[in-house]
């Protein structure tokens, strides 16, 4: 759901990351974690689906596509901050969750995307603000 825009988008991407899983599994060699691996694969496959979704779109992210309901901070649940990851304009939240989540340097997450190193420092640190302001704009009941 990190890098989805709905449970429709993640249950696709899910599926495709499992079906290059299931084929790809001769392959795998045993060096690290089949955990790890699997990992991979997944973030890669939903990397690949949101170019190919990012190339179709004709219109760009509106502000406010998926609302987010007014909680006061001390009161947001696991499920309000992941609504609010995925508020975040596209590049920004696959850039935030493969770094603050996925834990991938900005050098790697610049391989991935086919971004600069500056571009991907650049978007965490525009979706940190983004978030913090949303966060900032619940606890005020703003939103």
């Amino acid at each position: 759901m990190r890098y989805a825009q709905s449970t429709f988008e993640a249950e696709d991407m899910l599926q495709a990351g499992f079906v290059k899983v299931f084929a790809a599994l001769p392959d795998f060699r045993g060096d690290g974690s089949i955990e790890g691996w699997i990992r991979r694969i997944i973030v890669n496959t939903a990397i690949s689906t949101y170019r190919q979704n990012k190339r179709l779109e004709t219109e760009s992210w509106q502000e406010g596509h998926d609302a987010v309901h007014a909680y006061e901070l001390q009161h947001l649940e696991h499920e309000d901050l992941l609504r609010l990851v995925r508020a975040l304009p596209d590049g920004y939240r696959i850039v935030f969750n493969l770094y603050a989540i996925e834990g991938y340097s900005h050098k790697e997450i610049a391989g991935m995307l086919g971004i600069s190193e500056g571009a991907s420092k650049s978007q965490l640190s525009r979706a940190r603000r983004w978030l913090q302001d949303k966060i900032l704009q619940v606890e005020g009941g703003k939103v």
